[in-house]
């Protein structure tokens, strides 16, 4: 399974972006999908999930409200759209993804995830 982000760059503060991972050599329609994101000097931090079937998702607490997480399983793509960007929102953007088609772990956690991108970077200037 490949993992491949895009849709990262510079913003300022209250911009949006929409970030993109596409999805390849695998069967994405039973994927849980996961963002995290690492700053630098900070450990990876959880953003948001969703299920395979789109039917759940979660958000860390710090980007309800602003950030939405969606799939098109047709394209095998996730995404997350992010809306009112703060300069703490800099950071570099992985997507995962859980291929075991059977729950590891809730949404939020990282050791859920079995494949990871190599990530977009985010930067919000204020």
């Amino acid at each position: 399974v490949q993992l491949v982000e895009s849709g990262g760059g510079l913003v300022q503060a209250g911009g949006s972006l929409r970030l993109s991972c596409a999805a390849s050599g695998g069967t994405f329609n039973f994927y849980d999908m996961g963002w995290f994101r690492q700053a630098p000097g900070k450990e990876r931090e959880f953003v948001a999930a969703i299920s395979w079937s789109g039917g759940n998702t979660n958000y860390a607490d710090s980007v309800k409200g602003r950030f939405t997480i969606s799939r098109d399983n047709a394209k095998n793509t996730v995404y997350l759209r992010m809306n009112s960007l703060k300069p703490e929102d800099t950071a570099v953007y992985h997507c995962a993804a859980d291929t075991s088609r059977s729950s590891r772990g809730p949404l939020w956690s990282p050791y859920k995830y079995d494949y990871w991108g190599q990530g977009t970077q985010v930067t919000v200037s204020s």
